[in-house]
This record gives structure tokens, C-alpha cells and sequence, in this order.
């Protein structure tokens, strides 16, 4: 027992040492010290405490070299610990400040790929998501021999399939709002097929041509009789388009249904 108080009293000077050295940095007009204390603060993790200081360190510094070093630290120390708006607020100061600076590939990089840990789930605004595939396309623009550049254009991908996602959510909500209040069905179509041309490689394509196929149904199919013939052809050329994309679908059997009946109008 002795034993094992012995560490834990050792354990707790060190930390009582360590915190006691951290707030007498803080007080300090030595900004050196700060600078030196802020890198090793920041090589053991404790982003906080590094932040805390470089932020002091980068208004002094100004001029010098170790300013850009700073700013760099103190952007990845936010970002270390997860505030990705905060630490792209810095990341975009820094590669402003000089754009062909030491850590600009990086900032450009970290700016971008923070953006897109931050993004948010599909139904909320995608204004961040945007963002996102902005800076990371900005970076690919500027560093295309970078190492990162397939971890960025899958995140580009990603966060594009997202906005997709959005697109294909809102275009069946106006498929199930049908004709509540308007024609919800020529909504859906137009909203899909935006989606379609903006984000012609996403995942989610399949899916929003077999939409635009299924509202050209029903607005077809509750047309009065004299547009019957010309909408139920327009969706025979949805079907034929749809097939010819996706000849093994497994929503084949769906458009398949849907081009009986309407065939049965366009060659009455």
C-alpha cells in the first residue's frame, strides 16, 4: 500500500508541477518561452493549452518566422481537437497570409478535410458540406501531385453523394405529396433530374432516374384523356432511358410493370 500511495503522491506533484509551470507560462511576457512551451504542449496532446498560447504568439510574432509557425499550431491544435470551424477560420488565414508558405499545402488540406468531418447529416443544411468540397476541389487545384490527393477526392465524392442524398430525399417528399395543393409530380421531376446533371457519378443516380420514371407515371395515369397518349409516351421514353442505364436493375421488375400499361396507351 505504501508503495502505491508513493506513485500517486509522485503522480500528483507532477501534474501540480505541471499545471503550476503551464499558468506561470500564461503570466509571462516571454513569448518565447510561450512559443516553446505552446510546441511541446502541442506534442503531448494538449491542444487547449497550446491554443491558449500560440494565440497570444502569432500578434507578437508578426514579421518573423516564427508568426507562420504559430499560426499553423494553432490552426492544427483546433483542429486536434475536433473544432473544425474554428480551426478552419485559421487554416484560411494562414494560407491568405502565405500562400506559398511552409504549411500551405497543409492548411489548404486540413481546411477542407475538417470541413468535411464537420458536415452535417443530409436532412440539415449542406451549406458546410459545400464548403467543404470547395476547399478540398481548392486544394486538389493547387496541389495535384499532393499525397493527399486521393483521401480528398474520396471525401469530395463522399460529401457530393450527400448532397445527392438531399436532392433524392426532397424529390420524393414531392413524389408522396402527389397532387396535394399542385402537381407535386413535376416537382419531383425537377428536382431529380437537377440532382441527375449536377452530380452525374453519384451513387444515388439509379435511384433518382427510377423517380423521375415512377412521377411521369402518375402524372400520366391522372391526366385527363386527351393528354393520356402524349404523357404515357413520354414515360416509355423514361422507361427505355431508364433500362438502357441499368439493364440489370434490381428495379427492373417496377419498370417493367410501368411500361405495360403505359404501352397499352401510346399504341391504342
Amino acid at each position: 500500500m505504501n508503495r502505491i500511495y508513493l506513485i500517486i503522491f509522485v503522480l500528483a506533484g507532477l501534474l501540480f508541477a505541471s499545471c503550476g509551470e503551464y499558468q506561470r507560462v500564461q503570466k509571462s511576457d516571454d513569448f518565447n518561452y510561450k512559443f516553446d512551451y505552446a510546441k511541446r504542449a502541442y506534442e503531448n496532446k494538449k491542444y487547449v493549452q497550446a491554443a491558449t498560447l500560440l494565440k497570444d504568439c502569432i500578434t507578437v510574432f508578426k514579421g518573423n518566422e516564427k508568426a507562420e509557425e504559430s499560426l499553423y499550431l494553432l490552426a492544427m491544435s483546433h483542429y486536434e481537437n475536433k473544432d473544425y470551424i474554428e480551426s478552419g477560420a485559421y487554416f484560411k488565414t494562414y494560407y491568405s497570409r502565405y500562400p506559398k508558405g511552409k504549411y500551405a499545402e497543409l492548411a489548404r488540406y486540413y481546411c477542407g478535410y475538417g470541413y468535411y468531418l464537420d458536415s452535417p447529416e443530409p436532412q440539415l443544411d449542406q451549406s458546410g458540406t459545400i464548403q467543404a468540397i470547395e476547399e478540398l476541389q481548392a486544394f486538389l487545384d493547387y496541389f495535384p501531385r499532393s499525397d493527399k490527393v486521393s483521401v480528398a477526392q474520396n471525401a469530395i465524392f463522399e460529401l457530393q453523394d450527400k448532397l445527392t442524398l438531399k436532392q433524392l430525399q426532397n424529390a420524393q417528399l414531392y413524389y408522396n405529396l402527389g397532387t396535394y395543393m399542385g402537381n407535386n409530380y413535376e416537382s419531383a421531376v425537377i428536382v431529380a433530374r437537377n440532382a441527375v446533371k449536377d452530380y452525374p457519378y453519384s451513387k444515388y443516380k439509379e435511384d433518382l432516374e427510377l423517380l423521375i420514371l415512377k412521377a411521369r407515371f402518375q402524372e400520366a395515369d391522372l391526366s385527363i384523356d386527351e393528354r393520356k397518349a402524349d404523357r404515357f409516351r413520354e414515360v416509355v421514353d423514361e422507361y427505355y432511358s431508364f433500362i438502357n442505364n441499368y439493364p440489370d436493375s434490381p428495379n427492373r421488375g417496377e419498370a417493367d410493370n410501368i411500361y405495360k400499361i403505359a404501352s397499352k396507351y401510346v399504341t391504342d
